[in-house]
């Protein structure tokens, strides 16, 4: 299947991603928790795309193959757990979890300020988007956008 995406949905997109990463955060946060919400999802293409750039920021491949049981690693930062845990709380909605609470939330405010928690925010949901994209369209990994 096949999409075409208009110039206005385009500049819109590229406005999101310049806003994202100009919150002030790592760039390497913003990829883990791309690759862990587009793992989440089971989006192939995410999946590849965030794994790339990410092992172009320098991520190694130990802490890349264990993003997806971050918790029970000793290689990610409280930072990171923060933000991976938001990420995974934001985008398991539909498993019928609770969601976002109050405790997840406040754990990843102490790490990051207003700006960066947007971005984050912005980013869980502009990755979320994407995957649904990629699924409904049956984008396969490994193509280069």
């Amino acid at each position: 299947m096949k999409i075409v995406a208009s110039p206005d949905l385009l500049t819109g997109i590229e406005h999101l991603q310049k806003a994202i990463h100009a919150g002030g955060l790592d760039p390497l946060v913003l990829e883990l928790v791309h690759l862990r919400t587009s793992q989440i999802n089971g989006c192939s293409p995410c999946v590849f795309a965030g794994v790339e750039s990410a092992k172009k920021l320098g991520e190694t491949e130990e802490r890349l193959h264990s993003v997806v049981a971050w918790r029970e690693t000793p290689f990610f930062t409280e930072e990171e757990r923060a933000a991976l845990a938001l990420a995974e709380a934001a985008t398991r909605i539909q498993d019928g979890s609770a969601g976002v609470t109050d405790e997840i939330w406040d754990a990843a405010a102490t790490h990051y300020d207003e700006n960066q928690m947007s971005a984050i925010t912005l980013n869980i949901a502009i990755t979320n988007f994407f995957n649904r994209i990629n699924h409904t369209i049956r984008e396969q990994a490994g193509k280069t956008w």
